[in-house]
């Protein structure tokens, strides 16, 4: 399946972006607490808006920090949309009682080489296991391609919703999904495209970084050490 050139094929094209950074966490797991993100630096956003289609519908998670990511988008000059649709499915992940604690100790507690907080099906003590937000967000993605098949779709959300995006665009294999980096601010683009029989996802990108042309805004963005490496 080529692309737009045969017939009868839908292309619905996904951007995520990932929300600004969280500075005011303490160095705590915050999953879905509803915590506000850094939108100051300007250059990333002017770069991230350079790469986004202007035609195109707008999501977010409920959580203010996507919204927040998003109005800074907009501030940088990209087109205010009509609406920016909230999905509470697309939300990070729920880490109950994880919430809070702190994140260096905690990942250190957990086996060398973990991708995520634990493993697929584990749910957090009081919350959600990633299989939890990896169905919700399936569940999302697929109405919202029939919802608006052919069109662009600007998504804007959290690390582990991307990756389970990814996931899912892998052929259903949310493990592979964490084996993905997914940095603030950057841009995963996932395709769908549809014929009367059949389905497939293509990955173009994932997590460009369209600020990193500049040397010194790169080094800024490097991401922490695996210790303290912010996963949600």
């Amino acid at each position: 399946m080529a692309g737009a050139d045969k017939p009868n094929v839908v292309i619905t094209r996904w951007w995520w972006v990932r929300h600004a950074p969280v500075r005011n966490d303490g160095g705590n797991i915050y999953g879905q607490s509803d915590i506000a993100c850094d939108t100051t630096d300007t250059y990333v956003f002017n770069a991230v808006a350079k790469v986004l289609p202007r035609q195109a519908v707008w999501y977010s998670s409920n959580l203010m920090r996507t919204h927040q990511t998003a109005e800074a988008i907009w501030g940088a000059g990209f087109p205010r949309p009509a609406a920016l649709k909230w999905e509470a499915d697309l939300a990070e992940q729920n880490l109950g009682r994880w919430q809070g604690m702190n994140r260096a100790q905690f990942i250190a507690s957990r086996p060398v080489g973990a991708s995520w907080f634990a493993d697929i099906n584990e749910p957090a003590p009081g919350g959600e296991s990633f299989m939890d937000l990896y169905n919700r967000t399936r569940r999302t993605i697929e109405r919202i391609n029939a919802e608006a098949a052919g069109k662009d779709i600007i998504a804007v959300a959290h690390g582990g919703t991307i990756r389970a995006a990814v996931g899912f665009a892998l052929g259903g294999q949310p493990e592979r999904g964490l084996s993905f980096d997914i940095d603030n601010c950057s841009v995963t683009r996932l395709d769908y495209f549809a014929s009367p029989d059949r389905t497939v996802w293509r990955l173009p990108m994932v997590n460009q970084q369209p600020w990193i042309a500049d040397p010194a805004h790169a080094a800024m963005h490097q991401p922490a050490g695996p210790e303290v490496k912010k996963l949600a």
